[in-house]
């Protein structure tokens, strides 16, 4: 067990924010909300899978809908703890910690506010190891938990609750109450107990994104190379450095979709690099041919800082390196990419693992 001091909260904000593919929601406005309430209430326990019996229960919380619209409208915190509170009410049973359903900007640190608030703990662990756009594009979908029961929550108080046949169509109806509820909600779903997260979840990544996040602040203090410190710590590929040139974004049922153009520069000039988002970055294409594509990650970083740029962050005349990362291990499987590969989003074209693509050793 460790504790999730204020300090701790901003580190995770950071490296969370690398893994969350562009998305996940702003890491500034989870962090923020995640620091209050550690100074209100005090540090938050995080424990590993291990250190808790197999027959706790865990409910993750999160933010859905676009990113985009939670820059003007903001969460108030308690929708999300409403959220969290009417699985435990639904299901009648106690429940033991939340979580972050996926690694990725706000949605890696906003249940640390609601384990603040609660007095919970927290476990390091997540249905991701990345962010994705669709509510059943988790681990736990490949494994057989159930998203439902599926709570949403507003600024308004108003309260929905789901129970679907399968994780796909609780997708389909959430998406529709978000949009109802301003384009964004507050959730709380996929209730398993820790035995079920042995083997469905991604374990560490709370951990992991702490530990980038210190990383990069590092590098800043050591005026060290930003870049290849973040790529190094991640284990990913520089694919790109370049200059955004364009970038058209609109928000679409619920979603942050869009296209960015990036001019490259020094080894890569005369080259261009095209990114297509779905609140994530989805596929990265240089002189029209696939560079990087779903599920493996791609990091969009800040040349001079090493902060990375979510989708909604990224503007004209940002001068910004591309980081691709493997994902984690389950979404290579026919199961995995059957939910979450690139022919599920659209693209034809066959996955394959960015380490093969460059040659380079996982």
């Amino acid at each position: 067990m460790r504790l999730i001091d204020e300090q701790a909260v901003e580190n995770m904000a950071l490296g969370a924010a690398v893994l969350g593919t562009g998305g996940g929601g702003d890491p500034y406005i989870g962090m923020l909300m995640a620091r209050q309430a550690v100074r209100e209430y005090g540090p938050v326990e995080l424990y590993t899978l291990d250190e808790l019996d197999d027959d706790d229960l865990i409910v993750p919380t999160a933010m859905m809908g676009a990113p985009t619209v939670m820059i003007e409208k903001m969460p108030n915190g308690d929708d999300i703890v409403n959220a969290f509170q009417v699985i435990g009410k639904y299901l009648n049973k106690p429940i033991r910690a939340t979580m972050s359903i996926e690694a990725g900007g706000l949605n890696s640190v906003v249940p640390i506010y609601v384990a603040a608030r609660l007095r919970l703990p927290m476990v390091d662990c997540d249905g991701m190891g990345r962010a994705f756009p669709e509510i059943q594009m988790v681990t736990h979908t490949i494994y057989g938990i159930s998203s439902t029961p599926f709570s949403m929550a507003d600024e308004r108080g108003n309260i929905v609750i789901l129970e679907t046949i399968n994780n796909r169509w609780t997708e389909t109806f959430a998406r529709s109450a978000a949009v109802n509820m301003g384009a964004m909600a507050m959730i709380a779903c996929y209730a398993a107990t820790v035995k079920q997260l042995k083997e469905a979840a991604v374990q560490g990544t709370m951990s992991k994104a702490h530990d980038i996040g210190v990383t990069i602040r590092r590098a800043r203090v050591e005026e060290a190379d930003p870049v290849s410190t973040v790529r190094e710590a991640v284990g990913g590929i520089l694919i790109f450095r370049g200059k955004i040139a364009d970038v058209e974004r609109r928000t679409v049922a619920g979603f942050a979709r869009g296209v960015a153009h990036i001019h490259g520069i020094d080894d890569y000039a005369d080259r261009e690099l095209t990114l297509e988002f779905q609140n994530e970055h989805l596929v990265a294409k240089i002189d029209g041919e696939y560079a990087v594509t779903v599920p493996d990650l791609i990091a969009l970083l800040d040349i001079d800082t090493g902060e990375p740029i979510t989708t909604e962050g990224m503007r004209y005349g940002f001068r910004v390196a591309v980081i691709a990362m493997p994902c984690a291990e389950a979404w290579r499987t026919p199961k995995g990419l059957e939910l979450a590969g690139p022919r599920y989003f659209g693209y034809d074209v066959d996955y394959v693992p960015v380490e093969e693509r460059y040659g380079q050793g996982s």
